[in-house]
């Protein structure tokens, strides 16, 4: 008696579920990763060789451009609003709460005191970001005082103050000296004399030893 024979069936596997965990994980990430914003100031910083890497909070950043135009940032919205609080009182600025919303949101600010509430009365939505750093003369510090710098960086301190605040500089690799010495001096003048130069980072020398310890860490992983 003939066997019988069993006809084969190809494989019956539904994809749909691992479509929709697969669309699920990309909506998760798109709606939770954070992007880096564009940066409104062009700044080619010189390479440099160093292990140690830069905060990624509580950051007063102070940066130059290959102009010496001086502007500054500061990294937690919290904090930017008791700074401009501060500034507008100390400095008798006449800021409305409209206009220190839109220093909140303002990636940097670079413009004397006297300018500074014409640029903050300005619509961010209507306005490009990159057409309004162009306009932006910078801040003063052209002197051994550190200028207006020193105002920025004593109320920067006051708003951090019980915390520690993390002092960067950025300047551009053709930058001149002097512009770099103002921004200095306006540090010196309040008692800070340690920051974070940001600058582009490049692999150490073969053979040294930061390089073996990055080689380590590298094949560890």
């Amino acid at each position: 008696m003939p066997s019988v024979k069993i006809k084969k069936h190809a494989p019956d596997n539904d994809m749909t579920p691992f479509v929709d965990v697969a669309f699920l994980i990309l909506s998760f990430f798109m709606l939770a990763t954070k992007f880096k914003p564009e940066e409104p100031i062009e700044v080619t910083t010189p390479n440099s060789v160093s292990s140690a890497a830069l905060p990624e909070k509580d950051a007063f950043m102070v940066s130059i451009d290959k102009g010496g135009r001086v502007f500054v940032s500061v990294d937690n919205p919290q904090f930017r609003q008791i700074l401009i609080d501060n500034l507008n009182k100390t400095r008798n600025l006449g800021l409305t709460p409209a206009e220190m919303k839109n220093f909140i949101n303002a990636p940097s600010v670079g413009v004397p005191f006297g300018q500074l509430k014409s640029l903050l009365s300005l619509d961010p939505e209507l306005e490009s970001t990159k057409n309004v750093v162009k306009q932006q003369p910078g801040i003063p510090c052209a002197d051994s005082t550190g200028g207006e710098l020193y105002f920025w960086v004593r109320d920067a301190l006051v708003a951090y103050s019980g915390r520690k605040l993390n002092l960067l500089i950025k300047s551009d690799n053709d930058t001149k000296y002097p512009v770099f010495k103002n921004v200095l001096n306006a540090f010196k003048k309040n008692d800070q004399n340690k920051f974070l130069l940001v600058t582009a980072p490049e692999d150490a020398p073969p053979g040294t030893s930061l390089y073996e310890t990055r080689q380590n860490q590298i094949n560890k992983k």
